[in-house]
């Protein structure tokens, strides 16, 4: 095991001089401080101090020993990033008053990997994050590529040769700090990008999220552009997801959520999905965390035929149209968007498994038919509900769930909700340019 002193000298040795101590707060956004390398022994044995209510959802106080938020270095994720020379990233665990602090998206994560674990069960996580390359100009944010404008611009390989100098930079860069990157793609929007990397344990994943975001903003800022996760920034096309593909192993190295040939949902499997899909409404609110996001999931037509977004709460063997897309030997959520706040969805996404296995709830039938051709009526005489249509829905729902709530923790609850409400207010009063466009002169 490398010590401390061991990495500093290597480090120092690659010109490495400063450390990224870096954590994530409630909206799923890296913060953190610049820590010259010498001080590597404080970052991880103290922490970094912050102001504890300069942070957003913290909820604490201006004064006294819980006014100070402490960022305690994972050194286990520690890597040096090539795409800011002499600088190396560390992952930060929220602690506060000398204890782990209970609203850190990290710590909430790992109170649920927790609870895996006492049972010996590993979730492993592969998330696919989407993106869009944009431009700023005097009429707003546009696709970075002009000439990007195919009515179904999936895998387009004349267009994703000219991002090649950002897409191969961030590839690069990623791989350099371990990433294992499998395929880069052109998505179903115009703009619209996908980069597809090698599936980790939970933690790990949503570390490597957070990385990955961080190196998008530096590299598109670099170079002009602008790196966007929001959900849907335009309305007639498809929006960006996060899809997280998702296996539970035991401690003898074997998945337990599928068995047979080709492998099936288990019991422990249907379980699980089964309370995926008992709690959607709820996880919906920390899913799909933005107004905007209700856009992407609202099953509208899009330029390219489809939108790819689940609209209803159902499940189906390799169905891109439902929720959950069961496949051999994992399953694929579908429902996140990409500006879900990884800790937190995973986060979840477990206690709502877990509390399907406890309850040995079953899920309904399995559907194979294309759900976005099917009539509301006919959905509804299948029994299949609808995903909540807005963020203040989602909110209702997240709130009359015990199981998500205590996931969260009562802290970052409450700072979730209350945040959400806010933004939900804000956006009821802001008078947009369609509203003005359509009525101004018309009664």
């Amino acid at each position: 095991m490398t010590t401390l002193a061991e990495l500093k000298a290597r480090w120092a040795e690659a010109g490495v001089h400063t450390l990224v101590a870096q954590f994530t707060d409630i909206h799923g956004v890296a913060k953190g401080k610049f820590v010259p390398l010498a001080q590597l022994d404080a970052l991880i044995e103290r922490g970094a101090g912050f102001s504890g209510p300069s942070i957003w959802g913290t909820g604490l106080p201006r004064t006294g020993p819980r006014s100070e938020y402490y960022g305690r270095g994972d050194l286990a994720t520690a890597a040096a990033l090539p795409w800011m020379p002499g600088y190396a990233r560390i992952a930060c665990d929220g602690f506060v008053d000398g204890a782990p602090f209970d609203a850190c998206p990290r710590q909430v994560l790992k109170r649920q990997t927790a609870r895996l674990a006492e049972r010996g069960w590993l979730l492993q996580a592969g998330i696919e994050p989407e993106f869009f390359l944009l431009e700023r100009r005097e009429q707003g944010y546009v696709p970075a590529d002009d000439h990007d404008r195919l009515a179904k611009p999936s895998y387009d390989l004349k267009s994703l040769p000219r991002q090649r100098e950002f897409l191969a930079r961030l590839a690069d860069g990623l791989t350099a700090c371990g990433f294992a990157i499998e395929q880069i793609d052109h998505e179903d929007a115009h703009g619209q990008y996908e980069i597809n990397y090698a599936h980790a344990d939970a933690l790990t994943s949503a570390d490597r999220l957070m990385l990955f975001k961080m190196a998008g903003h530096a590299i598109a800022d670099e170079l002009g552009l602008v790196f966007s996760m929001m959900p849907k920034p335009f309305a007639d096309q498809p929006g960006s997801g996060m899809h997280f593909h998702l296996s539970l192993w035991g401690t003898d190295g074997e998945c337990c959520m599928f068995d047979g040939a080709p492998r099936e949902l288990s019991d422990l499997g249907r379980h699980f999905v089964a309370g995926v899909l008992e709690h959607a409404p709820a996880l919906c609110a920390i899913a799909a965390p933005t107004v905007n996001s209700y856009k992407r999931l609202s099953g509208s037509a899009s330029i390219t035929g489809t939108t790819w977004a689940p609209a209803t709460i159902a499940h189906g063997p390799n169905n891109r149209t439902a929720m959950v897309r069961t496949l051999s030997g994992r399953f694929e959520w579908r429902l996140p968007d990409a500006s879900a706040n990884p800790y937190l969805a995973l986060a979840g996404v477990i206690a709502a498994g877990l509390d399907g296995i406890e309850r040995a709830l079953e899920p309904p039938a399995a559907c194979t038919d294309d759900l976005y051709e099917a009539a509301p009526a006919a959905l509804a005489e299948r029994g299949i509900e609808r995903l909540p249509r807005t963020l203040d829905a989602a909110i209702d729902a997240l709130e009359r769930d015990d199981v998500v709530l205590e996931a969260l923790g009562a802290t970052l609850a409450a700072q979730f909700v209350d945040l959400k409400r806010r933004e939900v207010a804000d956006h009821a009063r802001h008078v947009s340019t369609w509203e003005l466009e359509r009525y101004a002169a018309f009664f």
